[in-house]
């Protein structure tokens, strides 16, 4: 018997005033500029090209099997996915959410410092699949559950 198709879809949708961790939020708009009540304590987090952090689910819970236990929003992501393997997609890839939300994959995300405030080790066991930073080239709003659509890489 084959096993169900897993869509990718939208598990959490974090944001903070700043700094982690993120909290997950009911629904949030999404503008160019990253997510509605989002802060950042970086000046060089605070561009467009970062404007939304996204990780894997999986990421999460293989992390917690190797002992850190992480929450959704807890390393910083802004939207934490299932089923989308972020770390595994190119550059240039968008993703197109069931909500109307459309983003680009910009560039991996490499861990920082602000991490060793969860364990000082995380930043080391986590390098390589800290998730994915995004542009937004739709405005709207996302939620949790919602489907997203792997389409083919920008064209520049």
């Amino acid at each position: 018997m084959r096993e169900p198709v897993q869509f990718p879809q939208v598990v959490a949708v974090c944001v903070s005033g700043g700094g982690i961790p993120k909290i997950p939020q009911a629904s949030v708009p999404v503008m160019f500029a990253g997510l509605a009540g989002d802060g950042h304590n970086h000046a060089k987090h605070n561009t467009p090209l970062q404007a939304v952090c996204l990780q894997d689910e999986e990421i999460l819970k293989q992390l917690g099997r190797e002992g850190f236990s992480l929450d959704c929003g807890a390393i910083g992501e802004n939207m934490t996915v299932r089923n989308l393997d972020v770390q595994k997609l190119p550059v240039g890839t968008v993703l197109e959410f069931s909500g109307g939300v459309v983003l680009e994959l910009t560039k991996e995300r490499k861990p920082c410092y602000v991490l060793d405030a969860i364990d000082p080790r995380l930043k080391e066991v986590i390098a390589g699949r800290c998730g994915f930073y995004a542009k937004v080239l739709r405005e709207g709003s996302i939620q949790a559950g919602e489907s997203i659509q792997v389409k083919e890489m920008a064209v520049c």
